[in-house]
């Protein structure tokens, strides 16, 4: 059976988390492979709205797996809060059907705060950073002094690399960043009660989809945040602290990238971007506004307004190369209703020299206008659409357009938030 892996195209928040929800239907699993809770992904199901963080958005499915792979961060405050939510939601996190990588590492109340401190100190450089210990964490990672999930498992181990760390932490924390330090004894305690709690989900993942594969059924990737926002291939450093594009569905997973059969595009049908750093197509004027507004843009894990623009072809399909993608879907069309005119950003433009691809040096995004052209809009509502015919006709040339200009075929539209205003065209699983 195919695997699909599921990746944002622009700067996040494209509406990921309904279309994993969305396909979870056609899948035995599906994994978290990268990002914290910075992450927020919405889920509108027969009106009911589900906010996930951590948990894969399939957990509102019955009887799927669900996992959180190695290449995630996890605060397990914030999961154990998560798990919590969903319960009072009527939805029951099993530990038979929901399991975490032994290998994540995880976010300590000490990175939160260097998070903090750190973009207090940047001021007006700042880059925008959600504030929940995600770079700090990611970069303990990489500097080997990381506490695992597994550690957890191993008080006397967990409690020497709680002291060394701290020793570190407290030192920066106190004597450049001039903020709160932390008791080693309160961290203990409060992990050692959490580790408790986590115990029953803590799983070798890797083993497990290994497992899953060998009985030939499929799997489900997801990705968070978007493509501009991957730490090597976005608009650094205005951009998160993991590899969020396909590739990283391997290496977080503990798979080999001979698996992924599918790697599916979520694509909005115009341009968000939260936080600080470039966007050429941002709108500071009446149409910026409706599309806030109308496509509801705010953070969901912030809760911060997005910045708002036309469709940037040129970032998709950026996002195309280094992805590999299949195919795309195309969410939150509806929004676009009643406007006049479309514009699709195809170049740029700097110097007077135009520009089709990405520029290698993301600052020079800073520098550039966007070339458009310009298509008719429409003025009866998407939302209703069961099938393409149903679509306006300006609505199918737009749609045609923009696959024109990424390369990529759009397999599945999206008309509005509930789990049922969807078209599949064709479906990657098939």
């Amino acid at each position: 059976m195919p695997n699909v892996a599921i990746v944002g195209t622009q700067w996040g928040d494209e509406g990921k988390g309904k279309i994993v929800d969305l396909l979870t239907e056609f899948a035995d699993a599906v994994i978290r492979f990268q990002g914290g809770h910075n992450a927020g992904h919405t889920l509108v199901i027969h009106g009911k709205k589900y906010v996930l963080h951590l948990i894969p958005s399939g957990i509102v499915r019955a009887n799927k797996l669900c996992l959180i792979g190695n290449g995630v961060v996890l605060d397990p405050a914030a999961l154990i809060e998560e798990i919590q939510h969903l319960a009072e939601l009527g939805v029951t996190v099993n530990s038979n059907l929901f399991k975490i990588s032994a290998q994540a590492n995880l976010i300590m109340p000490y990175h939160r705060e260097l998070d903090v401190a750190r973009e207090k100190r940047k001021g007006k450089g700042k880059i925008g950073t959600t504030g929940r210990g995600i770079g700090p964490a990611y970069e303990d990672r990489a500097a080997r002094r990381g506490i695992r999930l597994s550690d957890l498992l191993n008080r006397q181990g967990f409690e020497a690399k709680l002291r060394d760390n701290l020793a570190y932490h407290n030192f920066m924390l106190e004597n450049f960043y001039d903020a709160s330090t932390f008791a080693f004894e309160t961290i203990r305690d409060d992990t050692m009660r959490m580790a408790n709690i986590l115990a029953p989900y803590i799983e070798d993942v890797g083993q497990l989809l290994h497992e899953v594969i060998g009985k030939g059924q499929s799997i489900l990737f997801e990705g968070a945040q978007g493509t501009m926002l991957d730490v090597e291939h976005g608009t650094y450093p205005y951009v998160t602290s993991s590899t969020t594009v396909a590739g990283n569905a391997a290496t977080g997973s503990g798979i080999g990238p001979t698996v992924l059969n599918h790697i599916l595009g979520i694509t909005k049908a115009y341009t968000t971007r939260v936080g600080s750093g470039p966007m050429p197509t941002e709108l500071n004027d009446a149409v910026g506004e409706h599309l806030g507004r109308v496509g509801h843009e705010f953070g969901a894990t912030t809760g911060r307004p997005r910045r708002c623009g036309w469709f940037d072809a040129v970032v998709v399909r950026h996002a195309a190369r280094v992805n590999g993608l299949s195919s795309m879907v195309l969410t939150k069309l509806d929004v676009l209703d009643g406007l006049e005119k479309l514009r699709i950003c195809v170049a740029y433009e700097r110097n007077g020299s135009q520009i089709k691809n990405m520029p290698a040096d993301p600052s020079v995004l800073d520098m550039c206008e966007p070339v458009y052209e310009e298509l008719p809009g429409w003025k009866t509502p998407v939302a209703q659409a069961k099938r393409m015919e149903d679509l306006p006709p300006e609505a199918l040339a737009y749609i045609r357009r923009l696959e024109e200009l990424t390369g990529v075929a759009i397999s599945i539209i999206s008309t509005g938030a509930d789990r049922d205003q969807t078209m599949i065209i064709k479906n990657p699983f098939s």
